[in-house]
């Protein structure tokens, strides 16, 4: 019996001391880090090499000169020729990854675009900095670094805040604002130098976006999320301590703003458009003449707009796409009216249509004013474009009828 109890108690012993060993040896795990690295916010600002980059851009970097580690983690990396890359960003489900480069690549890649470059080191303790760049390694993994890409509320500046959030052992404090913006009155800010690009987000973006953003919701432009962090403190032991250390600029701003030709702003071109439809329109009063194709054009193209508007609204899964008031007046049914147009036998229906067409563009028309959606100014012409064709074959009916 002692015999059986003593290979007992040294069983119990080892198989205690196996199971306690992975905390033990976790716990007393050197760091891998040295005592000099630093963990970076990278932010460059926007440049107009392409509609992604008009919002600048924020990466994480590691630097640690004693283990020679200079990395820069990057969530912007996207796969342009994915199948179905078009698709799929319309929809909704755009899967970015994080790629992870050498700082001086990095560099190099937004000198040459003109980007101005900050660094804000941040105020880490030595285990914060070891839990982030551990954490950043692990989600550099093949099977880890995907991740479902939101314009708004996930991307390239929100990930790494929330990082930088999710292994840190105090809060991050940020200096409350008075003054807020819509998401349609920031994107249009940083659009302001591409007319056409503020007219496609005001047309495919819905009422969602013109609501206030909370003080976080901002960080979404990398802009926002540097500011913030200029001014942000830790508080540790009820002591506040600045979130940035330090703050340097590794390139100033080398680009040729661009100035847009007011000739070919979207509010020009639809404003000569209406023109030219106005002046078939008169002279078709003045010649008792239909010209068919106008109709047929007209609402075709506004038909497959409508088709893009509304797969935008009840098909993809963007949350600030839906409701659009824009359907309004863009809407697929007016690929039906082509289809009216086109039969000369279907002139009853085709008077209906005109006619329903041509109220509910007034009424919103009327309600202008009262509608919390922003309409840009470009949107008029187009509106007017199809309210004079619609009002047009209602008096040219009538005048059939008399």
């Amino acid at each position: 019996m002692r015999r059986f109890f003593c290979i007992w108690l040294l069983t119990w012993v080892g198989l205690s001391t196996s199971t306690l060993s992975p905390d033990t040896t976790q716990a007393n795990t050197p760091m891998l880090l040295s005592s000099q690295a630093e963990i970076s916010l990278i932010t460059c600002s926007p440049t107009d090499d392409a509609v992604f980059t008009l919002y600048g851009h924020t990466a994480l970097r590691v630097h640690d000169p004693v283990t020679n580690i200079d990395h820069v983690y990057n969530y912007g990396i996207f796969d342009f020729d994915k199948p179905n890359f078009i698709y799929r960003f319309a929809k909704g489900e755009t899967d970015y990854i994080l790629g992870v480069n050498h700082f001086r690549y990095f560099l190099s890649e937004y000198k040459s675009r003109g980007s101005e470059i900050h660094e804000q080191v941040l105020h880490l303790l030595p285990e914060e900095k070891e839990a982030l760049w551990q954490a950043l390694e692990w989600n550099r993994r093949p099977e880890n670094r995907v991740y479902r890409y939101n314009f708004f509320f996930d991307n390239c500046a929100t990930r790494p805040l929330a990082m930088i959030e999710n292994n840190m052992a105090a809060a991050i404090t940020f200096a409350p604002t008075t003054s807020f913006s819509t998401f349609r009155e920031v994107i249009n800010q940083c659009t302001r130098d591409h007319p056409w690009q503020t007219f496609g987000c005001d047309l495919a973006l819905g009422l969602p976006t013109d609501r206030l953003m909370t003080q976080r919701e901002t960080f979404f432009i990398p802009e926002y999320l540097k500011n913030a962090f200029a001014t942000a403190v830790i508080v540790r032991e009820g002591k506040a301590t600045p979130l940035v250390k330090q703050s340097r600029q590794l390139a100033k701003e080398n680009r040729t703003p661009v100035t847009p030709l007011f000739i070919t702003s979207p509010i020009v071109c639809f404003s000569l458009l209406f023109v030219f439809i106005l002046g078939l329109t008169y002279h078709e009063r003045r010649k008792n003449r239909y010209y068919r194709f106008v109709d047929i054009l007209l609402f075709f193209t506004a038909g497959i707009a409508g088709c893009i508007l509304f797969f935008l609204s009840f098909i993809s899964v963007h949350p600030s796409t839906f409701p659009n008031i824009s359907l309004l007046w863009l809407h697929p049914f007016h690929l039906l009216g082509v289809f009216l147009f086109s039969i000369k036998k279907l002139k009853k229906a085709t008077y209906w249509y005109h006619l329903i067409n041509f109220a509910v563009i007034m009424m919103m028309c009327l309600g202008w004013i009262f509608i919390p959606q922003h309409f840009n100014i470009a949107f008029i012409p187009l509106i007017a474009c199809l309210l004079l064709r619609s009002g047009g074959a209602l008096l040219r009916h009538r005048n059939e009828i008399g």
